[in-house]
């Protein structure tokens, strides 16, 4: 589904992503894990192809991403950690932007746009501006116009900031979702506990370079994954 084959991305003389290689496979949460200023959102970047990276390919379904960007796009879905939305738009209307960039009917549109705004619970909302938006009601834009075109791996920054405790417990629905039909998601947090319920495999990135990954038992044996965190990252 993923596969990052020694990553490498430099801002002036500082490697912000060194080397990295990571596979993801069809139907995983992976979890991606590492301090503020680890490498985790310019690897995200990189992954999008919002961001050129210096060394490495990165392929998403055997597709190169710096050979063929826009078809690797269409298959992605990317949630940023601070989402830029329209804020003169209503939030049906973003939705329907989002939709039309993807060329997806109106049925299937209106289906699945009534299907998430129940279950994140801002169906009513959708006809009010989006600047009249709190945080959290963006967030959950963000995350019902990621789910719209149905993509195979979905990529997010810090998801459930911003969420309450109902909304997190959705998202998280939502994810596994997804992976029972096939797809993939690569996403960060600094929430482990998260991590290490949700998780089917999870990487620990520290300034730049992968200290390590595997699947959840493999990396944390028999401690929590907050000590083995605590431990690598001295």
């Amino acid at each position: 589904m993923l596969k990052i084959n020694n990553l490498t991305k430099s801002y002036g003389s500082k490697k912000a992503v060194d080397g990295l290689s990571l596979h993801i496979n069809a139907g995983e949460i992976y979890g991606f894990i590492g301090h503020n200023g680890a490498g985790k959102t310019t690897t995200l970047k990189c992954v999008t192809g919002i961001m050129h990276f210096d060394e490495g390919d990165i392929e998403i379904c055997g597709i190169p991403i710096k050979d063929k960007p826009t078809d690797c796009k269409r298959l992605i879905a990317y949630i940023p950690d601070n989402p830029d939305l329209y804020e003169f738009m209503t939030g049906i209307k973003f939705l329907n932007f989002v939709a039309d960039i993807y060329g997806i009917d109106s049925a299937t549109r209106d289906e699945r746009i009534s299907k998430y705004s129940d279950l994140l619970e801002l169906k009513a909302d959708l006809a009010q501006p989006i600047s009249a938006y709190s945080h959290g009601m963006k967030q959950k834009l963000a995350i019902i116009s990621a789910w719209l075109h149905d993509p195979k791996l979905i990529l997010m920054d810090e998801p459930f900031v911003g969420l309450d405790p109902k909304a997190s417990h959705t998202l998280k629905l939502m994810m596994r979702e997804v992976c029972d039909n096939g797809g993939a998601i690569f996403f960060s947090t600094h929430v482990l506990e998260v991590a290490e319920k949700l998780c089917d495999k999870v990487a620990i990135i520290k300034e730049g370079k992968l200290i390590k990954s595997g699947t959840m038992s493999e990396v944390k044996g028999d401690a929590s994954l907050e000590s083995v965190f605590l431990e690598l990252e001295e």
